[in-house]
C-alpha cells in the first residue's frame, strides 16, 4: 500500500471517531483565547466531580493555538482523572481523550501513535460489542459532547441540549447528566418562558443538592418568573456555602442587579473580578450596573437631571461604556455587549456610535435564530425611538417576527410593530402598506378574522388609488 493510501485510510478511521475533533464545533478565531480563559477559570473555581470533559475540551482548545504539546498535556491529565474517579467506567470514558490522542498525534505528524490509540478504541469497542469500530452508543460518550458544546458558546447551546436529552433517556437519575441538561437549558432560556428552566434546575438540585452553582442558577430562575422571595432564599443558602464562590458571586450579583439592589451586586461582581479579571461576562455585568444607576437618576428626576445629578449620569455612562468595551475586548462577539453599548450611545444622544455599534454586531454572521431575533427587535426600538425612523424600526421589527422561533423578542417584536402600524393608521386610515403590515400581524397571532379584513380593505384601497398599490406581506 502506498503512502498516501495508508494515510487516506488513516483519516477515515479518524473521522469515524467521537471526539472534540469530529463534535463540529463553532469556534470563531477570536473566541479561543476567551475560551480558554474560561475554561482555565472553571478548572480552577468550579467544584464540580465532573473535570474529565474540561481537561478534554482544553486539549481541544491548545490545539486550535498551535500548542500540541501542552495539548498533550491535558489528555494526560483528563486520562488520569478517570481512572481516579470513574475506574468503574473507565474505559467507555476514556474513548473521547483517546480520540483526541489519536487526532492530536495525527496532526502532530506521530502517525504510529495515531495507530496505536485508534487501535485502543477499536479494541474497546470489540469488548463493548458495538457494531461500529470506533464509536460506542453510550450515554457518558453524548454527555462529554454535551459539555464540549455547552462551554462553546452561544451558537453551541441547541446541540448541548440535544446531546444531555439524549443521555438522560437512557439514564434520566444521572447527576451529571441533569446538571449539564439544566445549565443548558437555563443558557437557552433566556429567550423564552422558563418554566421548564426552573424544572430541571430543581431536578438537578435534587440530585446534587450540594451544588452552590445551581442553587444560584435556580435564584435568577425564579426571579425571573416573579418569584423573587424564594429566589433570595437559594441565593443566600448558595453564598453560604464555601464551593464554587466565584460563580455564585457572579450569580449573586446578576440577581441583586435585577432586583435593583445595584451596590450589592456590584460587591459581588467585584470581588468575582478579583479571582477572574478577564470574564466578559463580570465586565458586562458590572456595566449593566452603571447603566441601571444612570436610569435611576433620570427617573429620580423626572428625566431632566440637572447640576451635579447631570454630571453623575456622564460618568456613570462613561464607567459604562468602559466596563462594556472591556467584555468586547475579551469576547469580540459578546452579541448582548453590543446591543447595550450601543443603547447607551443612543441615551448620550450619539446615534452615530450608536448605529455603528449595532451595524458591527450585524455584520457577525454566526448567530442562530434566537440571538438574530434578539438583535433586529433591539436595533428595530433604536430606530423606532432614538432614531424616530417609523419606517426602518417596521424592517427590522418585520425581520424578527418573520424568524419562526418563539421567543420573547418575537413576541416584542410583534407588540411593537402591531403598535406602530396602528399609530401610523390613526395619522392615516387609507395607508395600504400599514393596514398590510396590520393583517400580517393579525395571522401570526391567530386574529385571521381581523387579517382577512384588513387584507380585504387594503386591496380596496389599493383598487382604488392609481399607483398606489401595496404590498401585502
Amino acid at each position: 500500500m502506498s503512502k498516501n493510501a495508508e494515510e487516506d485510510q488513516l483519516k477515515d478511521r479518524l473521522e469515524q471517531l467521537r471526539c472534540h475533533f469530529t463534535w463540529k464545533l463553532i469556534i470563531e478565531d477570536v473566541e479561543l483565547s476567551d475560551l480558554e480563559n474560561r475554561v482555565f477559570e472553571e478548572i480552577e473555581f468550579l467544584d464540580t466531580k465532573f473535570n474529565v470533559a474540561i481537561h478534554n475540551l482544553l486539549a481541544y482548545v491548545k490545539h486550535l493555538k498551535g500548542q500540541n504539546t501542552e495539548a498533550l498535556q491535558s489528555l494526560k491529565h483528563a486520562e488520569d482523572l478517570i481512572q481516579r474517579e470513574h475506574a468503574d467506567q473507565s474505559e467507555v470514558r476514556r474513548l473521547v481523550t483517546w480520540g483526541n490522542y489519536a487526532w492530536l498525534y495525527h496532526h502532530m505528524g506521530s502517525l504510529e501513535e495515531a495507530r496505536i490509540y485508534l487501535d485502543k478504541v477499536e479494541n474497546t469497542c470489540k469488548k463493548f460489542a458495538s457494531p461500529s469500530r470506533y464509536t460506542v452508543e453510550s450515554p457518558d460518550m453524548d454527555c462529554e459532547e454535551g459539555w464540549a458544546f455547552l462551554k462553546c458558546g452561544i451558537q453551541n447551546y441547541e446541540r448541548a441540549k440535544a446531546c444531555f436529552e439524549k443521555a438522560l433517556e437512557v439514564d434520566p437519575e444521572n447527576p451529571e447528566f441533569n446538571i449539564g441538561y439544566a445549565i443548558a437549558v437555563y443558557r437557552l432560556d433566556i429567550f423564552s418562558k422558563p418554566s421548564q428552566t426552573l424544572r430541571t434546575l430543581k431536578q438537578a438540585l435534587r440530585l446534587n443538592p450540594e451544588n452552590a452553582y445551581i442553587k444560584a442558577l435556580l435564584a435568577v430562575s425564579l426571579q425571573g418568573v416573579g418569584q423573587e422571595a424564594e429566589g433570595e432564599k437559594y441565593i443566600k443558602e448558595a453564598l453560604r456555602s464555601a464551593s464554587s464562590q466565584t460563580y455564585v458571586f457572579r450569580y449573586a450579583g446578576k440577581f441583586y442587579r435585577r432586583k435593583g439592589s445595584v451596590d450589592e451586586a456590584l460587591r459581588f461582581f467585584k470581588m468575582a473580578l478579583e479571582k477572574t479579571p478577564s470574564s466578559a461576562f463580570l465586565h458586562h455585568q458590572v456595566g449593566l450596573c452603571y447603566k441601571t444607576q444612570m436610569i435611576q437618576i433620570k427617573k429620580a428626576n423626572n428625566w431632566q437631571p440637572r447640576g451635579r445629578d447631570k454630571e453623575n449620569i456622564h460618568r456613570l455612562i462613561q464607567m459604562a461604556i468602559c466596563e462594556f468595551e472591556k467584555a468586547l475586548k475579551v469576547r469580540p462577539i459578546f452579541h448582548m455587549v453590543y446591543m447595550d453599548l450601543a443603547e447607551v450611545y443612543a441615551e448620550m444622544g450619539q446615534h452615530r456610535k450608536a448605529e455603528d455599534t449595532f451595524q458591527q454586531l450585524l455584520s457577525i454572521g454566526v448567530f442562530g435564530d434566537s440571538v438574530r431575533q434578539q438583535i433586529h427587535f433591539r436595533y428595530g426600538r433604536f430606530q423606532e425611538f432614538h432614531r424616530r425612523s417609523e419606517a426602518d424600526a417596521i424592517v427590522h421589527y418585520l425581520k424578527a417576527v418573520t424568524i419562526e422561533k418563539p421567543t420573547f423578542s418575537r413576541e416584542n417584536s410583534l407588540s411593537a410593530l402591531e403598535k406602530l402600524v396602528l399609530r401610523k393608521l390613526r395619522r392615516n386610515e387609507a395607508d395600504v402598506e400599514s393596514l398590510s403590515i396590520l393583517g400580517f400581524v393579525y395571522k401570526l397571532t391567530g386574529g385571521m378574522h381581523e387579517a382577512l379584513e384588513c387584507y380585504e380593505r387594503a386591496l380596496r384601497l389599493a383598487a382604488g388609488s392609481e399607483g398606489s398599490v401595496g404590498r401585502v406581506p
